[in-house]
Parts: C-alpha cells; sequence; structure tokens
C-alpha cells in the first residue's frame, strides 16, 4: 500500500494473517480480564484502549521489532501500574517476542523478555509478596512460555530463510542449465560451422581452379584439357556431396550416416589436391588403422585445410603430408613451397576461419599446431594428436 505525503510517496505494509490474529488474541486476553474482573466504567474503557495500543504495536513490529517490543514492555508495566486488570506478563508481551524473533532478533526478545520477569519479580518482591510464591511455578510457566514463542519465532524465520536460500540456489542451478545450454549452443554452431567450412572450402577451391582452368582451356581450343579439369570439378563436387550428406547425417543423428572421412580417405584427398593441380606427396609411417576415429577425422581435417590453403594462397608447385604414428600420439606435416611470410602472404576471411578451426580441432583434443614458414621457405603446418593422454 501506498500514501502520499506532501510530495513523498511513503510506502505502507499491509498487515500479515500473523499480526491480524496475534492482535485479536491480545484484544480477546484483555477483554476475557474484564470480564472477569469487572470493575468501573473508566477502568474498563482504559483497559480496552490498551489492547488497542498494544495490537496496534503489533503492526509496526516488522519494520521495527526491538522498538516495539521495548514499547509493549512498557505499556505492559503502565497497565499494571494503573491497576488495570490482570492479563498476566508473558501472555500480553508474547506476540511482540515472537514478531522480534521472527524478525531475526531473538537474542535482543530474549534480553528483554529476561529483563521484564526481573522487574516483575521485583516489583512483587517490594510489594510484599512472598517470595516462594513469586519464584514459584508461576515464575517458571511464565519464563517457559516467553522462551516457547521465541523459539517458535526463530524457528519460523529459520524455516522461511531456508526456503528462501533453497529458492536461490534452484534460481541459480536454472540460469547455470541456460547458461551451459546457450554455452553448448554456441559450441554446436561453432562446430557446424567448421564442418560446413572444411567440407565445402576445400571442394569450392578445386571447383574455382578447375573451372578456371577449364574457361582457359575451353579459350585455346584445347578441348582435352578442358575435360580433364571438369571431370577434376566433377570429382570435387561429388566428393563435397558425400561429406555433406556425412555432416548432416552426424547433425540429425542418423544411424545411417556415411562414415567421417578419416586417415583411410587420406589418399583419396592427396588425389584430389593433385588433380586440382597441386602434386601432393603422401607418406604413412606407423599403425595408423587402430587410432581412435575422432583421432582419424581430425587428422583429415587438418591436412585437408592445410592443402587446401596451400592450393588456394601459396601458389606452390608441389605439397608433402607426412602422417606419423608411435603409439602415444599422431604427428603431421604439411609442407608447401609456395610463398612464405615474407612474400607478403595475408589471409582473407575464409583462410582466417580455416585456421582457426583448425586449430580448435587440435587443441578440443588436447593437441598442439604450429603454423609458419618453412627451412624451404614454402609453408608448414604441424600438429601433434594426442592419444592416450599424450599431450606433447
Amino acid at each position: 500500500m501506498r500514501a502520499v505525503l506532501g510530495s513523498r510517496r511513503v510506502e505502507i505494509a499491509r498487515p500479515t494473517r500473523v499480526e491480524v490474529l496475534l492482535a485479536a488474541a491480545l484484544a480477546c486476553l484483555v477483554a476475557a480480564a474484564v470480564v472477569t474482573e469487572p470493575g468501573p466504567g473508566l477502568r474498563d474503557a482504559l483497559a480496552g484502549g490498551f489492547a488497542v495500543v498494544l495490537g496496534g504495536l503489533l503492526f509496526l513490529a516488522r519494520r521495527r521489532p526491538v522498538p516495539v517490543l521495548v514499547a509493549t514492555s512498557v505499556a505492559i508495566a503502565l497497565y499494571y501500574t494503573l491497576g488495570l486488570p490482570p492479563i498476566g506478563l508473558a501472555a500480553p508481551v508474547a506476540p511482540a517476542l515472537y514478531l522480534a524473533a521472527d524478525r531475526g532478533r531473538a537474542v535482543a526478545a530474549a534480553a528483554i523478555g529476561a529483563v521484564l520477569l526481573a522487574l516483575s519479580v521485583t516489583a512483587r518482591l517490594v510489594e510484599g509478596d512472598d517470595l516462594a510464591v513469586v519464584l514459584g511455578a508461576g515464575l517458571g510457566s511464565e519464563a517457559a512460555l516467553m522462551a516457547a514463542v521465541i523459539a517458535l519465532g526463530d524457528a519460523v524465520r529459520s524455516r522461511r530463510t531456508l526456503r528462501a536460500e533453497f529458492a536461490r540456489r534452484a534460481a541459480a542451478a536454472d540460469e547455470e542449465r541456460r547458461r551451459d545450454a546457450a554455452r553448448q549452443v554456441d559450441a554446436e554452431r561453432v562446430r557446424i560451422a567448421r564442418d560446413l567450412h572444411d567440407t565445402l572450402g576445400h571442394a569450392m577451391t578445386v571447383v574455382a581452379l578447375q573451372s578456371a582452368a577449364a574457361e582457359e582451356a575451353l579459350a585455346d581450343g584445347d578441348h582435352p584439357a578442358a575435360r580433364t579439369s571438369l571431370a577434376a570439378v566433377r570429382t570435387a563436387g561429388a566428393g563435397a556431396m558425400s561429406e555433406l550428406r556425412a555432416t548432416l547425417g552426424t547433425l540429425r543423428g542418423d544411424a545411417g550416416r556415411d562414415p567421417v572421412p578419416g586417415l583411410a580417405e587420406l589418399p583419396d584427398l592427396a588425389a584430389r589436391v593433385t588433380a586440382g593441380g597441386l602434386p601432393v606427396e603422401l607418406r604413412v609411417e606407423g599403425v595408423v588403422d587402430d587410432l581412435p576415429v575422432v583421432v582419424g577425422a581430425t587428422a583429415h581435417r587438418v591436412v585437408q585445410e592445410a592443402l587446401t590453403n596451400s592450393l588456394r594462397h601459396a601458389h606452390a608447385t608441389r605439397a608433402s603430408v607426412t602422417v606419423c604414428a608411435d603409439g602415444t600420439g599422431l604427428t603431421l606435416e604439411v609442407v608447401d613451397d609456395g610463398r612464405g611470410p615474407g612474400a607478403e602472404r595475408t589471409p582473407d576471411e575464409g583462410s582466417r576461419h580455416g585456421l582457426r578451426g583448425m586449430a580448435e580441432r587440435v587443441e578440443l583434443l588436447g593437441g598442439v599446431v604450429d603454423i609458419g614458414p618453412s627451412d624451404a621457405g614454402g609453408y608448414r603446418v604441424y600438429a601433434r594428436l594426442p592419444v592416450r593422454g599424450d599431450h606433447r
């Protein structure tokens, strides 16, 4: 609830059901005392006024629990000083004690309750009451009631805090799951982009080069050369479609999808690049048949991207591919005799994507990749893929 005072907007908290019930219980307590010990009309009216005050203070306890408890204690002391109908000590102060403990002020509530009991005992002894009677069962029951309502209020607060903590943790867990799902979506997006680049980039490079070669051959009237170039275009297109179907099958989760290209397909890759105009020498050392599929697929993609860059950017006349398996890891080396960095060899956007994708593939397996000039002046791509925990 909001109220406007002048130019200020003041927040007024609505009474809770517990506060209303406690205020009603206080009113009933005073009314029962008045009915039990009827007196002059003024005294009964004054007792009713105290009931309204004590009940009204409870509606302020949510924001000011300790001041309300102190004010309640003072009001009860004044109540008995005026000689109004007895209503006990713990019962009228119990709602304020409960609300104070419910607001996290259990220690203050216990201290004020103890002070109130001590003042009550002192006052009764001053009035001449017997010590045994004052310190008897009545005092114990009053103290027990106070302790019980304080413990109840603190327990309710603890339970509420625990529920809030559970809700906070659940919300944090939901947020973390959402972020993890977003990270997985981003990672999948990157993987799809990388696969599509690797699948289509090499084929499109061959198609572009061979199409240009076919065009020049037709212009020169060299029909056999044109047919050779067009055959290379057809072969590259068929290979691209096959790999694209394999990639899409992987994305769809098709059980019958084509196998992912691996080390066994390197000879075909070398042959396609050679047909595209860049002679490739392939050497395979060691046993590669029992390597994990993911290692073979990564090796194939690294070699494919390295040869595609050599074919597209390097103006190389030859390239060599060396694959060496030593039982703990797989080493790849692709070297061409094309232009090195000193010849202002600047990769275009597609090449940058390819190099980044190559590095990402190798790093996902815990391997290393090194790209730079070779000793012969061309370009060299080196990669080490670990097997069985090797990270060299």
